[in-house]
């Protein structure tokens, strides 16, 4: 096999110093930085430089960067969202945008419905009264702060039932939840998790709504005022797919008249988040920081499988390649 001059633009969310480069390190010359950019910069051609592989997670490689690196051949992005690299013209070129299109069902979901627990527990709040001694100083053998929600018996509506969605169905299903869906490719595994209904349904009839779809021109801003609208009042939200399928500004104002109880959101508009977003100063608004794909499992199955990528690209039988 040749040897490969491969750089990787921003490793350090992938790889913080808990794991090892060396599964890329077999494929040749290797240089990693912890991160270069993420906006159009030159230095991000200039790090690429001769190599021929791109390894990158949110550094973006627009069409000017790739007429910059001549010897550029493949784009290997360590996640499953592909929207910083121009594909089309990386195809154009030549170049394959190679993904890792699956890793982290498990803990997405599993994090999709532990957002949905603090809303229903506040569990992290509660714990923190206690240690400020409220809980000491409370003339009642117990208290709580926000309204306690049994979830069992509530009605559950996803939008999107792939790998993740289904995922996070059979959970809710053992919490004894009704679970509806909404997807443009139905399966038969999917009927077997949830209910298929068309999307003014699933708004209609939901009191919990997790986002699990793609960010596609037909899905972006798919939570927004008129569909808000359709929605029960006092309906929770949970998106950890893409933070551009909200409409940020609609869902705060929802929020604050309480059409939205409240919403739990791993992802944004603008990563990392700007401090002028409706959300951080939204009523019952839970943030956190993109976080769901972030366990080691999940990261060390990214690793070899972009090392499995690499490996059969270089063998002239490439896989995963989004742009063919």
């Amino acid at each position: 096999m040749n040897k490969h001059k491969i750089v990787v633009l921003d490793g350090y969310t992938e790889n913080p110093g808990d794991l090892s480069w060396e599964p890329l390190e077999a494929f040749g010359e290797l240089t990693v930085y912890d991160r270069t950019a993420y906006a159009e910069s030159d230095l991000i051609a200039e790090r690429i430089g001769d190599a021929d592989i791109a390894v990158i997670n949110k550094t973006p490689v627009s069409a000017a960067t790739m007429d910059r690196c001549h010897n550029l051949k493949g784009i290997f992005v360590l996640a499953t969202g592909y929207n910083v690299v121009d594909v089309k013209y990386a195809r154009s070129k030549g170049i394959d945008v190679v993904n890792v299109p699956t890793y982290g069902t498990q803990n997405v979901s599993q994090y999709a419905v532990s957002l949905l627990m603090e809303i229903c527990s506040h569990i992290g709040h509660h714990d923190k009264a206690v240690k400020e001694g409220k809980w000491q100083n409370n003339v009642d053998w117990c208290f709580w702060d926000y309204p306690m929600i049994e979830i069992a018996g509530k009605t559950a509506g996803i939008i999107g039932l792939g790998r993740i969605g289904k995922a996070t169905a059979k959970i809710l299903g053992a919490f004894e939840m009704e679970v509806l869906a909404y997807d443009s490719f139905k399966s038969d595994d999917g009927a077997a998790v949830a209910e298929y209904v068309e999307l003014d349904e699933l708004f209609e009839r939901s009191d919990v709504i997790f986002l699990h779809c793609p960010l596609f021109p037909e899905t972006e801003g798919i939570i927004n005022k008129a569909n808000i609208a359709k929605m029960r009042d006092g309906v929770i939200l949970i998106n950890n797919s893409r933070g551009p399928l909200v409409n940020e500004r609609d869902l705060a104002e929802a929020l604050e008249s309480g059409k939205v109880y409240a919403a739990a959101v791993d992802v944004v508009s603008t990563e990392p988040i700007k401090a002028d977003n409706p959300l951080l100063t939204a009523k019952n608004c839970i943030i956190t920081p993109h976080i769901s794909w972030a366990t080691k499992d999940a990261r060390q199955r990214i690793m070899d499988i972009t090392a499995d990528n690499i490996r059969a690209w270089a063998s002239g039988s490439p896989v995963n390649v989004v742009n063919k």
